[in-house]
Formats: C-alpha cells, sequence, structure tokens
C-alpha cells in the first residue's frame, strides 16, 4: 500500500504541476488503439506486433497485464520517464509502439499524457496509447482479452 500511496501523490503532484487542463490535452492528442484492434494487434505475425509498454503501477502489471508487455513504471514518474527514454533510444522511429495505463478513467490518467509526449518528443511516428475508457479489469480483463500475471 505504501508503494502505491507514493506513486499516487507523485501523480498528484504531475496534475498540479501542469494542471489537469494540461493532461486533458495532452492525451485527446494522442492517438489511441481500440482494446478491439489491440487483440487484433497481438495475433499480427511477431515482426509486425507492436512493442508494448504498461506506463501504470506495478501492482497492476503483477495482476495482469497484456502478454509480453515490458513494465517502464508510472509515465507520471520522472525517472519512469527517464528509464522510458533509455528503454527506446536504441527501438527504431518506425516501430508500432503500444503504451497503456488501466489504472483509472481515460480522462483521469495522470500516466498516458506525460509517456506518449516523451516518445512524441523523440520522434515515434508509429506510437498509439490504447485506449482504456475504464480500468484494465473492466475494459481488457474482464472482456476475455489475454492477459499475462506475474512480473
Amino acid at each position: 500500500m505504501r508503494f502505491l500511496h507514493y506513486r499516487t501523490l507523485a501523480a498528484v503532484g504531475l496534475v498540479l504541476a501542469l494542471g489537469p487542463t494540461a493532461l486533458k490535452a495532452q492525451r485527446a492528442e494522442s492517438p489511441r488503439i481500440s482494446t478491439a484492434e489491440m487483440v487484433k494487434a497481438l495475433q499480427l505475425p511477431q515482426a509486425q506486433r507492436p512493442l508494448v509498454i504498461q506506463i501504470g503501477f506495478r501492482v497492476m502489471f503483477q495482476q495482469a497485464h497484456i502478454p509480453g508487455a515490458e513494465y517502464i513504471g508510472p509515465g507520471s514518474d520522472a525517472a519512469a520517464i527517464e528509464q522510458l527514454r533509455k528503454r527506446m533510444q536504441p527501438v527504431a522511429r518506425d516501430k508500432f509502439v503500444v503504451l497503456y495505463c488501466g489504472c483509472c478513467p481515460w480522462d483521469r490518467c495522470p500516466n498516458v499524457a506525460p509517456a506518449a509526449s516523451a516518445l512524441a518528443a523523440m520522434g515515434f511516428k508509429n506510437m498509439k496509447v490504447l485506449y482504456i475508457p475504464n480500468d484494465f479489469g473492466t475494459d481488457w480483463a474482464s472482456k476475455g482479452y489475454p492477459v499475462q500475471k506475474g512480473g
């Protein structure tokens, strides 16, 4: 609980620093992929599948995540954004990349906008954000879409 509480405080700090309107605008500008489109993308031949990065909280990743997804850390955390930049540095800028969180309703998520902005600034042209209107459990796991546990 202490970990989640700390991360929540960090997210609140980001919202206060940028303002909720700025985060909302950034989310709105992020190219999206629907859950149904994402399921299809996971069925593509290996070379065409997206690099999937979870930018939410570790406890959520451990409970269930998209198979093959990599955990980076909350997009609202400056250290996680730096880790994301390092992870993505050697990746081709035209690689199909999907970021997702699912911690809370889309319009309140503090993690999507900063991570998407970081990748856009790095020049990623084929990056999308998985649109999860409510949360990962409701919009992905409970619909029977594939999940992996642990990590």
